[in-house]
């Protein structure tokens, strides 16, 4: 009996984690959506990320951008989350396996970074933070800065380039 309650207990913890783990992003201002593997890699192709980037992911969520930038391109990386559980996860994955030497992590309200240092911005957000993003972007990324966005446009910006299968939108700061 005390099996069955053990049992019954870790599964109902499992149940809240993964219950918290996907929807507690809702209560910080956007949703928990994993980007997959093939837009991760469009997005780093149509911003060709290389090692003389410094690439802020805005919602970094468990890293899957943060980590292929650093490895596979050589960029160094800024991943900036605000919900505390996929903080902890991506810290864990830079400790244990990610190039730590090109990965910062950041815990934070992303409207309130300073962006004058980023060559590259991944954002997967909704339209309303890309709204609040936009001004940010105009008045802190210097010329010739990209903004590759999944999903969603950069609302008043016309895209350099637009992969429509995947929904990646380049853009690129004038100057």
């Amino acid at each position: 009996m005390n099996e069955l309650l053990l049992i019954a207990a870790l599964a109902g913890g499992l149940a809240v984690a993964l219950v918290y783990f996907v929807f507690a992003s809702f209560v910080f201002g956007a949703g928990y959506q994993p980007a997959p593997r093939r837009v991760v890699t469009m997005m780093l192709d149509k911003a060709a990320v290389g090692p003389s980037d410094y690439m802020f992911d805005l919602g970094a969520g468990t890293g899957a951008i943060v980590f292929r930038a650093a490895r596979e391109r050589g960029a160094r990386v800024l991943g900036v989350e605000v919900e505390p559980l996929r903080v902890a996860v991506l810290r864990l994955r830079r400790r244990f396996g990610g190039p730590k030497d090109r990965v910062q992590i950041a815990w934070g309200n992303l409207f309130t970074l300073d962006f004058r240092d980023a060559t590259v911005v991944a954002v997967f957000l909704w339209p309303g933070a890309m709204e609040k993003l936009r001004p940010i972007f105009e008045a802190q990324l210097r010329p010739g800065a990209r903004v590759v966005s999944h999903w969603h446009p950069v609302p008043g910006w016309e895209p350099e380039s637009v992969d429509r299968e995947t929904r990646v939108y380049l853009y690129r700061r004038p100057g």
